[in-house]
């Protein structure tokens, strides 16, 4: 299998993310898990969107990973990698967005780096430089308190600068607006003064379609799913894309089996699609507290489901509201708390599945992560959108046999989201 595009992400919802957004633009996708076993046959496809977790481990330990997938990528036949990074750009002053994007850049050959967390569809703007959300500087809005990278610096040149060895440059709005060529003398210029990654303005698509032809050009590049909307147009433009191979449709065909939604984010809208929820399906709330404390909260909300999964789709959350999760990781650790409780879910996930499962909606970035690696997930098939940056997944190469998931990042959908993705899933 020869694919055109390559990326490789940083965690698993944003694997999904981009994945879907690839696809809606033209590019038939599969997303890995890890990757993939040799033995295991990937569908015919344009691009492959490698899922790892590297976001908040060691540096280290993310440049290790990210070097193995790209060099995987590349045998596959990739002449272009994108590392897909979260559209907040979320990360500490260690890292990781830029030691990976160094070492990418470094594995290809050197040269310079397009970088851009934009992605207007999502209301992510990026001007001279810094990150809005919705309209407010991002250490202004709800989502510069994130759980493992708060974020409380809009200034992307200085966050990226904080965490690279080499200088960091800004294409800003003007030069993208005058075009493909523009950007290219831009580029060339700080090539000479020795910059090696470079901040990308961008706030319509249009800008994400100047940056996606120029970054084709090149072997390397780091953005949010924006930035792949315009590296899948510019390879559609390029007439390069075959007709054939896997499908959309393909991947939402009837699995049949039991429904069940897990959740673990503990974001605004995750709280508010909880709520919603709660009227039409019963939600258990599970006691975060008591998860840290020992199994007998997972054995009580296994038990809780299997008296309930066989009359229709069932609901356990591990979802909290900011000061709890705050007290919790003051009681116990950020990294300890964190990590117990999405093992729990993970151990809930696998049960419901042990008891038929087939339609799964994870919501959350590290419970999502926690639960497909339990599952021993290879490989999804990328379906229709449910809301944007969530597409249905159809499983490849897993032992339970074929499922459909949802695997939403935290603020992602409507306050509905749970039902109307089920609602897809056949």
């Amino acid at each position: 299998m020869a694919i055109l595009l390559g990326s490789i992400a940083d965690d698993y919802t944003g694997a999904s993310d981009l994945a879907n957004t690839l696809t809606k633009n033209g590019l038939r996708t599969v997303q890995t898990v890890g990757i993939p076993d040799p033995a295991l046959a990937l569908p015919d496809v344009d691009a492959v969107v490698v899922s790892l977790k590297i976001r908040s481990v060691p540096a280290s330990d993310a440049v290790a990973a990210a070097a193995s997938a790209e060099r995987w990528l590349r045998q596959r036949g990739a002449g272009h990698v994108l590392y897909k990074i979260c559209s907040t750009f979320d990360s500490t002053d260690a890292g990781n967005i830029g030691p990976v994007t160094e070492a990418l850049s470094d594995a290809a050959g050197g040269g310079i780096v397009l970088v851009t967390p934009a992605f207007p569809e999502t209301g992510r703007t990026v001007y001279l430089g810094h990150l809005f959300v919705g309209g407010q500087p991002l250490n202004e809005s709800p989502l510069k308190d994130h759980p493992l990278n708060p974020m409380h610096d809009a200034n992307l040149v200085r966050v990226l600068t904080r965490q690279s060895r080499n200088v960091v440059g800004l294409i800003d709005l003007t030069t993208i607006a005058a075009g493909p060529g523009a950007v290219k003398a831009r580029l060339d210029s700080f090539r000479t003064a020795g910059i090696t990654a470079v901040i990308a303005d961008a706030i319509f698509e249009r800008d994400l379609e100047t940056l996606g032809e120029v970054a084709l050009e090149t072997p390397v590049s780091t953005g949010a799913s924006g930035l792949g909307l315009g590296l899948a147009r510019a390879l559609v433009r390029s007439g390069r894309i075959s007709s054939g191979g896997a499908t959309t449709a393909d991947a939402i065909r009837p699995v049949g089996g039991l429904s069940a939604i897990v959740a673990g984010s503990c974001s605004k809208a995750t709280l508010r699609q909880l709520d919603i929820a709660e009227r039409s399906m019963p939600v258990l709330r599970l006691d975060p507290e008591r998860l840290l404390a020992g199994p007998d909260e997972i054995a009580a909300a296994i038990s809780w489901a299997g008296d309930r999964i066989s009359a229709g789709p069932v609901v356990i959350a591990a979802s909290a509201a900011p000061e709890t999760v705050s007290r919790l990781q003051s009681l116990y650790g950020r990294e300890a708390s964190g990590h117990a409780i999405e093992t729990a879910t993970s151990i809930i996930t696998a049960e419901l599945v042990e008891r038929g499962v087939r339609r799964l909606v994870v919501a959350g970035g590290e419970t999502s992560g926690a639960a497909v690696d339990r599952l021993a997930i290879p490989a999804f098939l990328i379906g229709p959108e449910i809301a944007p940056g969530v597409p249905v997944l159809r499983t490849v190469g897993n032992a339970q046999g074929d499922m459909l998931l949802a695997l939403k990042s935290g603020n992602f959908g409507g306050e509905d989201f749970f039902t109307a993705a089920l609602a897809m899933m056949h």
